[in-house]
């Protein structure tokens, strides 16, 4: 039984590669990358403040068995491919979307943890979080996309693994 995603390949757009491209590109910016880490940055000191439990169960990276999802802007899945150093190939995204979780999951530990994405900095299991963590997020991604703009990178939003998708071969 397929309980995950279904094929993050299926809906991409005709441009999806030259936006990856774009993305890809900004991802390299001097200016866009402290950007980004600033964000990252200020996500780590409220979540700190707020003292959420994070036992490293990786449940987080099970989306659908813990029944949420995680999405992101094209430039933060640039962004942390970039940093990680490396690009899931197709199969590999179709497998994490098959599963219900990410790619990067190895071991029930997340791959790519110093770049995961906004909501992976931003959701914790902890049920006392659930209190903060969605006004936290969307603060957050109102400064991404805003980052965006500010840049002229095209904004897309977008399921972790379709995200994915536009970059993979």
């Amino acid at each position: 039984m397929n309980r995950g995603a279904g094929d993050p390949f299926a809906a991409l757009p005709p441009d999806a590669a030259q936006l990856a491209e774009r993305w890809s590109a900004a991802a390299w910016s001097p200016d866009i990358d402290a950007a980004v880490r600033a964000i990252y940055d200020d996500v780590a000191a409220e979540t700190a403040a707020l003292q959420p439990v994070c036992n490293a169960s990786g449940r987080c990276c099970r989306f659908e068995e813990w029944g949420h999802k995680l999405y992101v802007t094209g430039l933060e899945a640039a962004w942390c491919l970039r940093g990680a150093g490396t690009v899931p190939d197709a199969a590999s995204v179709r497998a994490a979307a098959a599963r219900g979780d990410c790619p990067f999951l190895v071991e029930g530990l997340c791959g790519v943890h110093p770049f995961r994405p906004l909501g992976c900095r931003a959701y914790f299991c902890d049920p006392k979080a659930a209190r903060w963590q969605e006004d936290l997020s969307e603060r957050m991604l109102a400064r991404l996309r805003a980052l965006h703009e500010a840049h002229d990178v095209p904004y897309r939003y977008g399921e972790w693994r379709t995200m994915l998708a536009y970059f993979a071969s």
